[in-house]
This record gives C-alpha cells, sequence and structure tokens, in this order.
C-alpha cells in the first residue's frame, strides 16, 4: 500500500514554494531494499512533479499557481527494479494547490462615467463600481474586499461592501460645477493590513434641471424702422439668457402690454432662442410716429420642484421709433369700376381717379395710362385732375369690358409710382337690327296640304336691351297679300312660315322667295329684312323628301339611282384598263438600262442578228484598232442609243508609230467610265487587232510565216478514231509534198 509521507515545512496539499519542495512516496512492502523501484505519471509528471525512482521522493520542479491550475491528479507504482513487474496495483492521489493573497483587486469596466440630476437630496444613487479578485474567495480573505473613496469627498460617498456610489452632499448645483473626478479603492483581506488593492476612477456630471429662470439682459430695447417696411420682416431681436441647458432653457415670447400689440408681433427663434419682433401691418409715419410693448419671457417647461423658487419669466419694455419714408402715391380706391353707353361722344369724359402723397411733403401727382393696357389706345386721360375721356368709338357688341391700368407718378420723384386698375363696362344701345338667326331654307311638298306650317324661323340681335328682346315678324307692303305663303307670330319669339293651298308643282315654279320684316323693340326700333328661299319639293306620303330637283322629271321612267351608279362605274373601269395599257407600252419601250433605285445585276443581252462580218460596224468602229494611229479623237459608244447630247472631247494629241495597245485600251476605259450615256451595266468589245512590235512575234496561225511542212500531225492517230481520218489526211498532204 503506498501512502505520503509529509514535511513539516510543507503539508501534503500545500502550495509549492520552490522546485526543493517536495512530497514522499513511500510502499508497505519496501523493507528497506534497493529492488523497489517509484513510478509517477499524470497531470505535469516528468514536467511539473519529478520523483525519485529510488526513495519516492516527489519534487516540485518549478512554482505553481492557484490561479492557473488548482489541482492536479497523479498516478503512482512500486515495481520491481529489475523485472519492472508491478509490486502493487497503481495508487492515485491529488496535489491541491493551497491559495495564498498573490492578487490584486482589478475593475474590469473602469474607468467609469456617470451622471446625476443636479440639486439632488443626500444619498441619491449615483452609480455601482466592481472590483475582481483573482484569489480563492473560499479560503481566507485573499478575495473579500472593501471599497473606499481616495478622492471626491465631501460631495460623493460609497458603501464599503456593496460599492455603491451615492451623493454626500445636498444641493449641488451645475451651474456652479458641473463635472467631478472620484477616485475608488478595493482592498482584499478585509481591508486588514498587509492587503492588496486596486483602484479605478469615476467621473460624475451633473445633469441640469429647470432651476433657473430666464432674465433679459436689459430691462429697456430701442429699434428703428422705416414705415414702408415689408409686412413680416424682422425690426428687432431682444434675448432672454437661462442658465440651464437644453430643453429647460427654451423661452417663449409674447406681447403682452403696449399700443402696437395689433401691429406688431414676436416669435422665438429655435436655433438661438432670440425674440424676433416682426410687423404685422403697415406703419404710417403721418399717422403714428413711435410704439411701446413691454415683451415677456417664460420658459417652455417648468420644474414644480422648484416653482416655490419665483416665476420663471422676465419682461422689458421694447420702444419702436417709426422713420419717414418717400411713399408712392395712394388712390382712393383699390379698383374702380366706369360705365360708358357705346355711343358716347369722342373726347366725352366716362370718369376719374384721384390719388395723393401720403408723404409731409405732398408731391403733385400727374395721371397716365399704361398703354400696354390699351394698345388700342381707346381712352385717354388728363394727367393734372385724373379724368379719363373716350378718344375712339366703342361698340358693346364688338368689346364690352376694357380693362386699362392707371398709373400715378409723383413729379418730385419719379420713382415713386402706384397703379390702380380701372374696368371700363359699355353700356349697351339700341344699334343693330335683327335678322334671322341662320340662313333658312324651307322645302315644301308638292303634295303638301293648306296651312301646314312650311319653316319656324327665328331672329337673333347683337343688341342687349334690358328687358330682353322681342320681335315683330311682317311681309312686305307689296307682299301681305301673298296668295301662297302667309306667317305667324309663336309665342316662344319665333315665326311660322304657313302655306296658303296646296298643288304646288315643281315644273311649274320650284323655288319661292318670300322677304320678311324683323323689328326689335328697341328706342327708336330697329328692323330688317330678310329673305327666306322656299323650295318646293317631290316627298313621300309621310311627308319626307325626296327629291327637290326638276330635272328628275326629265330621266326615263325605268332608269333609276341604282342604274346610273352601275353605268357610271362600267366608265370608270374602261377608263382605268385603258391606262393599264397605256402604262404597260410605255414600259416596253423603256431601254435597258438600270436605274439607280433598282437592283443593279449583271444583264446578259441576247442579239439575234449574226451581222454582215467585217463591213458591218455598226456595233462598233473597228477601224481605230486596226489603225490606232490615225484617230485620237472621240467616238460616241453605239450599243446605246444616249438620252443626253454629249459633247465630244479634245480629242488626245497624235502619237507616234508603235503606240502601245495596253494603254490605249485604258484611255478608252477611262472615257467609258466617265460617260454619262454609257449603261451602268459591264459591256463586252472585242478587237481583233494583236498589235505590232512584239518580239515574239504573231500568234495566229493564219498570218504565220511558217509552212506546214515545219509541222508534225502523227500525232493525230493516237487521239482515237475521231482524229484518225484528220491525221490521215495530213499525212497525205505532207507524202504529197515530199513526192
Amino acid at each position: 500500500m503506498l501512502s505520503i509521507a509529509t514535511f513539516t515545512q510543507m503539508p501534503v496539499f500545500s502550495h509549492f514554494q520552490s522546485p526543493e519542495s517536495k512530497l514522499k512516496l513511500h510502499t508497505d512492502l519496501d523493507p528497506g531494499s534497493s529492488k523497489i523501484k517509484y513510478i509517477l505519471s499524470g497531470d505535469g509528471a516528468g514536467t511539473i512533479f519529478v520523483i525519485n525512482d529510488k526513495t519516492g521522493d516527489i519534487h516540485a520542479m518549478k512554482r505553481l499557481d492557484r490561479e492557473e491550475k488548482a489541482e492536479y491528479t497523479l498516478t503512482a507504482q512500486a515495481v520491481d527494479r529489475d523485472t519492472n513487474q508491478p509490486l502493487e496495483p497503481p495508487s492515485e492521489f491529488i496535489i491541491k494547490v493551497q491559495d495564498i493573497n498573490d492578487n490584486a483587486p482589478e475593475f474590469v469596466d473602469g474607468p467609469y462615467h456617470a451622471t446625476v440630476p443636479e440639486m439632488s437630496v443626500v444619498g441619491t444613487f449615483v452609480t455601482k463600481v466592481t472590483a475582481t479578485d483573482a484569489d480563492d474567495p473560499v479560503y481566507g480573505n485573499s478575495a473579500k474586499l472593501v471599497y473606499s473613496i481616495l478622492e471626491g469627498q465631501p460631495y460623493f460617498s460609497i458603501e464599503p461592501h456593496t460599492a455603491i456610489i451615492k451623493t454626500a452632499l445636498p444641493n449641488m448645483d451645475r451651474e456652479a460645477k458641473e463635472e467631478y473626478f472620484v477616485v475608488i479603492q478595493a482592498k482584499d483581506m478585509g481591508g486588514h493590513m498587509g492587503g492588496l488593492s486596486g483602484t479605478t476612477t469615476v467621473t460624475i456630471t451633473l445633469t441640469d434641471v429647470n432651476d433657473n429662470p430666464p432674465k433679459f439682459a436689459q430691462s429697456l430695447y430701442h429699434f428703428s424702422v422705416m414705415e414702408d417696411v415689408a409686412l413680416g420682416e424682422p425690426i428687432g431681436r431682444v434675448k432672454a439668457n437661462d442658465l440651464d441647458i437644453g430643453e429647460n432653457a427654451k423661452s417663449s415670447y409674447d406681447i403682452i402690454e403696449g399700443d402696437g400689440m395689433d401691429i406688431f408681433e414676436i416669435t422665438t427663434d429655435a436655433q438661438t432662442q432670440d425674440g424676433i419682433i416682426r410687423v404685422r401691418k403697415p406703419l404710417d409715419f403721418e399717422t403714428k410716429k413711435s410704439y411701446t410693448l413691454k415683451v415677456e419671457a417664460a420658459n417652455v417647461h417648468v420644474d414644480p420642484r422648484f416653482i416655490s423658487g419665483g416665476p420663471f419669466k422676465d419682461t422689458a419694455t421694447v420702444k419702436i421709433v417709426v422713420e419717414d419714408a418717400d411713399e408712392p402715391p395712394v388712390f382712393s380706391s383699390p379698383t374702380y369700376l366706369l360705365e360708358v353707353h357705346e355711343n358716347a361722344a369722342i373726347n366725352s369724359v366716362i370718369g376719374q381717379v384721384t390719388a395723393h402723397d401720403p408723404d409731409v411733403s405732398s408731391s403733385p401727382i400727374r395721371f397716365s395710362i399704361d398703354r400696354h393696357t390699351d394698345l388700342e389706345r381707346q381712352f385717354n386721360i388728363n394727367a393734372e385732375d385724373g379724368k379719363i375721356t373716350l378718344a375712339t368709338p366703342l361698340d358693346r357688341e364688338t368689346n364690352m369690358w376694357h380693362n386699362i391700368t392707371i398709373v400715378a407718378t409723383e413729379t418730385r420723384n419719379h420713382s415713386q409710382v402706384s397703379r390702380v386698375p380701372v374696368a371700363i363696362k359699355v353700356l349697351d344701345v339700341n344699334d343693330n337690327a335683327p335678322e334671322f338667326a341662320s340662313e333658312h331654307e324651307a322645302f315644301l311638298c308638292e303634295n303638301g296640304k293648306p296651312g301646314q306650317v312650311i319653316q319656324i324661323v327665328s331672329a337673333v340681335d347683337k343688341d342687349d336691351p334690358k328687358n330682353g328682346h322681342y320681335f315683330l315678324y311682317s311681309l312686305l307692303p307689296e307682299m301681305v297679300n301673298n296668295p301662297n305663303f302667309t306667317i305667324k307670330k309663336n309665342e316662344d319669339n319665333t315665326l311660322s312660315i304657313l302655306a296658303k293651298h296646296s298643288g304646288f308643282s315643281r315644273q311649274k315654279q320650284e323655288v319661292y322667295l318670300l322677304p320678311i320684316i324683323i323689328s326689335d323693340s328697341g328706342n327708336p326700333p330697329m328692323s330688317s329684312t330678310s329673305t327666306l328661299t322656299i323650295r318646293v319639293c317631290g316627298c313621300s306620303s309621310d311627308g319626307i323628301v325626296q327629291s327637290c330637283n326638276v330635272e328628275a322629271y326629265v330621266l326615263p321612267i325605268g332608269l333609276s339611282m341604282g342604274a346610273l351608279i352601275a353605268i357610271l362605274a362600267c366608265i370608270i373601269l374602261l377608263l382605268v384598263i385603258v391606262v393599264l395599257f397605256v402604262t404597260l407600252r410605255r414600259h416596253k419601250n423603256e431601254p435597258l438600262i438600270i436605274k439607280d433605285d433598282e437592283d443593279v445585276r449583271e444583264n446578259i443581252i441576247r442579239y439575234d442578228d449574226e451581222g454582215g462580218g467585217e463591213e458591218d460596224t455598226e456595233a462598233f468602229d473597228i477601224a481605230t484598232l486596226q489603225n490606232p494611229d490615225g484617230i485620237n479623237g472621240f467616238l460616241p459608244r453605239k450599243d446605246i442609243k444616249p438620252d443626253l447630247q454629249f459633247m465630244p472631247r479634245q480629242g488626245l494629241a497624235p502619237v507616234p508609230n508603235g503606240v502601245d495597245v495596253d494603254e490605249f485600251i485604258n484611255v478608252r476605259l477611262h472615257e467609258a467610265d466617265n460617260d454619262p450615256t454609257a449603261p451602268p451595266y459591264d459591256s463586252i468589245q472585242i478587237y481583233g487587232y494583236e498589235g505590232r512590235g512584239s518580239v515574239a512575234g504573231s500568234l495566229s496561225s493564219l498570218e504565220s510565216s511558217t509552212s506546214d511542212s515545219d509541222q508534225n500531225f502523227d500525232y493525230l492517230s493516237e487521239w482515237g478514231p475521231r482524229f484518225k481520218r484528220l491525221g490521215e489526211l495530213y499525212s497525205v498532204g505532207e507524202s504529197d509534198k515530199e513526192t
């Protein structure tokens, strides 16, 4: 059985203070023989802990730290030194590292920041701090902490065991001191002598409360303003200072007294907390030259805890002086409405406008008409007294309203100008005669009955009488006893035309003209004569008009309207066929020249004429190539008939004999490419001239100077049966020549 023997200076479960610290391992089987060998395994065996295999002494090879590892589990065994056979089963034991006070307290979350409202009562909670100690909290007092304040008294205190910081003085004022720096200490060993300690800092800020009222910087403010200042313009600023900040410093301004409460207003500038005084109504130096106001500034948010300290508001006096300004003329009315009859005489006065200078100096005023509002110059105005007169005749039926603008200008300062609109209404007079509302044409059926209403006509009058229109209708005196027609006035101010008898005939009379006199009810009355055209028509049995032309009787009885349309359609069809035939004939006669907008392709032109041999020179003139030195001028092409008259160019200068045919053809090709009468397609011309001066001589067999005897035609028999007879003929020829 293994056991551990301890030393007096080092307990069994102790902290090894140095590598010399040791424990002793011993077995009951050990009689003191040297054959026993001790083996150690487990946590730290061989590195941290080493055993003497003979004596069983266990040594700690380095300093142990409980905060790093609090205990180690090891296994020990006694074996035979010679055979390594175990003498007894292995034994497991635990080495616990005993704690000592070797770690100081630490504030992991420090430094701290905290806030507390100003004017708080004693004992108001501020914040809580926490320190940690790595030593064993169970064993001894190594981790027992006590808190205290090193700096920050007498303003704050701290609970020794809970580390809660509280206020220690009442009525701390943020406006006097806003921020405090507090040093907190944590000491282990219960705060006793020899303990370790750690510190941290706490920055405590006093937050604002509304404990200060607003206060004007001065009790009296003076401002001056021109009388022509625009409405809403600021004329001055006042400021009530508040020692508080943020929402607690916001103030609202009001005018609570004064003789200009309805003339001025005061608003708060949200950025600067100033009171801005503005003009609500126009100022007039000539009416009132100064104003006195009493303004008040009050906190928007009031803390009920401090309401007993006094009202959170303040007042100040504002004096405003109005200064004189050169003002424009003022019309007696903002608008004018004038009325004039349309028959008013030229230069007659139709109305008057008045204006005055509101300034003390009272400058004279001159009047004029803004001609942009009176382009036709129908009105004039007297520059001195503002009387408006008529310049051209008026016509209510053309323009019932005229809107002009009158301009008033100070004679001493032409920049001071005022304008006023003047509406002129043209009143009606009875100067237009009534007439038919439209050009009427009545239709009378041949089979109509006596008393039948032929047409109802109405009249219009350009005039506009106050009581409305009332028209009188009558026939001409010589037509009163008209045997064919009569008239009847209707209640709705219209007129009905009636037939006196029946039996009207188009063959007898196709059209009747009925003059009618129309009179209005004006003073004096106006009248006009309008003629109604009445056309006699053929109608169906139910009175529907079918035909009003007398020519309808001339048509054959059996020829209806449908037949006439069919005949007309046949004629049009024949005309279309003729036009198409003529068009096709024209297309056949057109030359074979492709237009620019057609599809350009190679065209093969086939000629069935075999020609007349060398004597036929109509297709082209071969004489040029047969004698290229003779003609250098221009020859028109004969493959087409040119539509344009092409003026020949100046011929080329004669060249000496031996001209190069290739150069000659290139020149003619260039001319053909630039010829406007040439077709756009390629044209092939063949020339039989081979040229002269060639070193190789002529290649033609027709003009060859060699004899047949120079050639051997025996090879023709080798080409097959078809060339056998040809070879015999040439062979015979050769033999005959030899003979």
